[in-house]
Parts: C-alpha cells; structure tokens; sequence
C-alpha cells in the first residue's frame, strides 16, 4: 500500500486504565496474544499507533456500560483538544437514562463537536430495536450525526444474539430512514446479511473494525470491489488492533485505485462529515 495514502479510522478508542482492565475484554487479548499491553495507554502510545498506520484522523469514542463509564466524554474530549487534526469524538450514551442521555449527546456534539453516537448492544443487552435507544435514534437525525453499532457475534465472552443485522439493524433502517447507522465489526457470521441490509438500505453502512485484511470475509471482499465500494469503509478497534496490523495485506485484496481510496478515506470523511 502506498505511504501517500490518507486513512480515517472510523472505529477506535483511546482506552482508560479501567477500560483496558475490565474482565470482558480477556477473551480479546487472548485472540490478539497481547498479553504484554501496558496497563496505561498514554495518547503519545495512541497518537504514535496512528502514525505507523498512515492514519491521519481517527474516531475515538466514550464507553457507557451499565456499571458507568468506562470512557468518559470529557476524557475523550481532552484527547480531541490535545490533538485537534487526529482525534474526533464520538459519544457513548447511558441506555438507561434515556432523556439524560438525549440532552448529552445534544451538549457534546454541539459544544465540543463530536461526530457520531456508538452504542455496543450487548454490553447492555438490549437490541438496537430495543424503546430505550429510540429517543437518541431520533437525536442523531435531528444533529446530523451517524449512529454506529456493533454487528456480528461477540469478541468478548457475552451473547451475540444482539448483533444479528436481520432483524435488528434492517428494522432500525426502517423505522428511521434518514439514520444513518455505520455497523462496525464486519457482521460475520452474518457478513451476507449485513451486506444484504447496506444494499436495501440507502443510510446503512458497513466498518471492518476488529478485523484485520486477511481475515476479511470474501463476500466483502467482492461488494468493497463492486456496487458496495461506497459502503465499507476501514476500522481498527485500536487498542485490540493497530492500523498497521489491521491493514497488511491490502493490496492483495485486489481493489482498484478508486475503491481502496473510498474505502480507506473517502466514504468516512462523507459519512461523519470530516
């Protein structure tokens, strides 16, 4: 791959020692056999991963669960303002107070200019079609912003039924067309289904957080080629996988100039507006 190349890292986050220490995340560590992650990520670490990568903004999101926040707002907030051309905010929200957390994706988008809303479904067992999500679905369309989930089974030990793009993610596009809803993490076992449901649905796109090249499922490899070129764009989930990492190989996937571009940059900067 060229070094020339720009790259947005729609999917990441600069974890705090409490989110790199939780225990839902040992399943993960043993997948990547990092056994030997530092317990703190410095955002000179962070920053430092992105430069290797050839990544020139990535997207950084908060972490809410239902014991609190893992990742706050205002630390994501410190990191954007630390570094303004590299780091973009993207929220996280308190499902179970609703309202609460309407008014405060409202507060960071308009006063510190975050991008989007993420939401990982099974880290509060609840489905994206699930009443309490639907006040801030109607949030992101009011603000502009895209609502990124996770799609797929589950990385860490917790059920996958959450993750399933048929019906979850196909009824959320139905009930709200003008949502715009990045699925991170490919979809895999259910990639087909997920490519089925970014097709029928014009606001529906797809991220390949979580997975490096190699691991790409062929039949997302033939839609990034095809009529889905604008639909898939490049994801880490740093700190799980480095953008160096995640992206070896690239060139063997055999995309044109135009489809690596929309891909690698492109279809994000359209999508969060960057």
């Amino acid at each position: 791959m060229s070094g020339n190349e720009r790259i947005i890292d729609v999917w990441m986050q600069h974890p705090t020692p409490r989110h790199s220490a939780h225990e839902m995340f040992a399943s993960l560590r043993r997948w990547t056999r990092d056994h030997g992650r530092p317990a703190v990520i410095t955002p000179e670490m962070t920053i430092a991963a992105l430069d290797q990568g050839n990544v020139s903004v990535g997207l950084s999101a908060a972490w809410s669960s239902p014991e609190g926040w893992l990742i706050s707002h205002d630390e994501v907030a410190e990191m954007c303002q630390a570094y303004p051309d590299r780091i973009i905010g993207v929220a996280g929200a308190d499902l179970n107070k609703p309202m609460e957390a309407v008014r405060e994706l409202r507060r960071v988008v308009k006063e510190l200019n975050f991008k989007a809303l993420r939401i990982v479904p099974w880290l509060w067992k609840l489905p994206p079609t699930d009443r309490h999500y639907y006040p801030l679905f109607a949030e992101c369309v009011e603000l502009g912003i895209p609502f990124c989930t996770q799609v797929g089974h589950t990385g860490p030990l917790r059920p996958s039924e959450t993750g399933r793009p048929i019906p979850y993610i196909d009824e959320v596009a139905l009930d709200f067309p003008e949502l715009v809803i990045v699925a991170g993490h490919i979809g895999y076992p259910w990639t087909e289904e997920m490519i089925a449901v970014a097709t029928k649905h014009e606001n529906v796109y797809i991220d390949t957080s979580a997975y490096t090249v190699k691991r790409y499922p062929p039949e997302l490899v033939r839609y990034m080629k095809g009529h889905g070129r604008k639909k898939v764009m490049f994801g880490t989930n740093y700190p799980m996988i480095t953008a160096g990492k995640a992206l070896e190989g690239l060139d063997n996937l055999g995309l044109d100039d135009e489809a690596k571009h929309l891909f690698l940059f492109e279809n994000a900067a359209r999508v969060f507006k960057i």
